[in-house]
């Protein structure tokens, strides 16, 4: 074996969702609701990564995500990248893109908004990594953002 050997197994098919931010691991699985899942998903974190220091890597077999569910990743890690695995080769790879609009991913920060106080979805406008609340219009970073 090499020195550089592979600490999780490699997928036949399936996604691997690769260049987490090690402590947005959990939260990257609970937006993609992996716990409902019934294909093998394999959970890891702390892997050494040049770029980030630390990462985690989950890989999910014969389960190949929509954009939407791809781009409610860009509200907790947005420069992660999937690859779709097809036969044990990479056939793609995706880089996360920030939607125009997210609902029902992300709590409005204002606590007088109606969605804090009613049994309705947030619903945001996203522009530079300020999300603007549609009901409200309190506007909150990107990256200081609480999940729904």
């Amino acid at each position: 074996m090499q020195k550089n050997e592979m600490l999780v197994a490699a997928i036949e098919n399936g996604t691997v969702i690769d260049h987490i931010p090690s402590e947005k691991t959990y939260q990257v699985a609970q937006l993609l609701k992996l716990s409902e899942l019934e294909t093998p998903v394999t959970i890891g974190y702390n892997f050494r990564s040049k770029k980030l220091g630390t990462k985690g890597i989950i890989k999910v077999e014969n389960k190949w995500f929509t954009d939407e569910e791809i781009s409610r990743l860009s509200v907790v890690a947005p420069n992660i990248v999937l690859n779709i695995i097809k036969n044990f080769e990479v056939i793609e790879k995706k880089t996360v893109t920030t939607p125009d609009e997210i609902r029902g991913i992300v709590k409005c920060n204002n606590p007088k908004c109606i969605t804090n106080n009613e049994p309705m979805p947030t619903h945001f406008h996203v522009q530079d990594g300020i999300l603007s609340c549609h009901y409200c219009e309190k506007e909150q970073d990107i990256n200081k953002v609480e999940l729904v």
